[in-house]
C-alpha cells in the first residue's frame, strides 16, 4: 500500500427505475476541497499512463464499466512501490490519489468504462508531470 492513497468503499442504493451511486461528499475522508469534476472514457484494453500532479488530489470513481488503477510511488524512501486496485460496480469505491504519486489506468470492460474525477484544484498544465508508458516498468497484462 502507498501512504496517503485512500480506498473508500461507496454505497450503491437500489431504487425503482435505477440505482443511486454515491461518489464523494464534502465531509468524506480524502476530500480536500473542490476545484473541478470531470469524466473520462476509456476503451477496453486502452492504457492511459503515466501522470502525476504536483498539487492536485484526485478522487476517482468508476460508475460504469471496470478500470484497473495503478499508482507508483517514487518519493524518497518509497521508491518503487506499486499499488493496484480494480474499480467497478462489483468493487464500487473511490480512489483518492494525493499529489506526487504517479498514476495510470487500463480499461477492462468490453463496453468501455467511465471514470469520474472530483479534484481539489482546477486543471493546470503547469502542475502536471507526464512520462511515456515505458518509462515506469509495469506489466499491464
Amino acid at each position: 500500500m502507498i501512504e496517503d492513497v485512500l480506498i473508500t468503499s461507496l454505497d450503491i442504493i437500489e431504487t425503482p427505475g435505477g440505482s443511486v451511486m454515491h461518489a464523494v461528499k464534502n465531509t468524506s475522508v480524502g476530500f480536500d476541497g473542490f476545484g473541478e469534476a470531470y469524466f473520462s472514457n476509456i476503451d477496453f484494453g486502452a492504457i492511459k499512463a503515466w501522470k502525476r500532479h504536483k498539487l492536485m488530489t484526485l478522487n476517482l470513481v468508476v460508475p460504469i464499466g471496470k478500470v484497473k488503477f495503478v499508482m507508483f510511488d517514487d518519493r524518497n524512501d518509497k521508491k518503487g512501490t506499486f499499488q493496484e486496485i480494480t474499480v467497478s460496480e462489483d468493487n464500487y469505491c473511490r480512489v483518492t490519489v494525493p499529489p506526487m504519486i504517479w498514476m495510470g489506468f487500463i480499461g477492462q470492460s468490453s463496453n468501455g468504462s467511465l471514470i469520474m474525477n472530483v479534484a481539489n484544484l482546477q486543471h493546470d498544465q503547469n502542475e502536471v508531470d507526464k512520462l511515456n508508458l515505458n518509462q515506469i516498468k509495469y506489466k499491464w497484462s
